[in-house]
């Protein structure tokens, strides 16, 4: 089965690695259940699932862990809402100013 976009993966079964493109970001717990997927901002890099990159441009966001902010959900390739109780979350996410340090971690 096939999930696109904005069907909601069952929780723990989302890989990572494999969201990159333009992504939004809801904040708006009455729009959760139209999201992708649960995701939790860490505050360490080394405890995260996933480190990603913030391009400016889609076109860039061609990896993991590269991803575009698209400016609504209509435009996004992926809808994501950020949780503030990391148990809830399908995944972690860190953020750096490296583009090179951007994707996932490896086992």
């Amino acid at each position: 089965m096939a999930l696109g976009p904005f069907a909601r993966a069952p929780q723990g079964s989302v890989d990572p690695c494999k969201i990159y493109g333009s992504v939004y970001l809801e904040t708006d717990p009455a729009r959760r259940g139209g999201c992708f997927a649960l995701v939790y901002v860490e505050p360490d890099p080394a405890f995260a699932d996933l480190l990603v990159f913030k391009e400016s441009n889609k076109l860039f966001a061609d990896k993991a862990g590269l991803w575009a902010e698209a400016p609504n959900r209509d435009f996004a390739d992926y809808a994501l809402f950020v949780t503030p109780t990391r148990g809830l979350a399908d995944f972690t996410i860190n953020y750096t100013t490296v583009r090179s340090f951007a994707g996932c971690k490896t086992n």
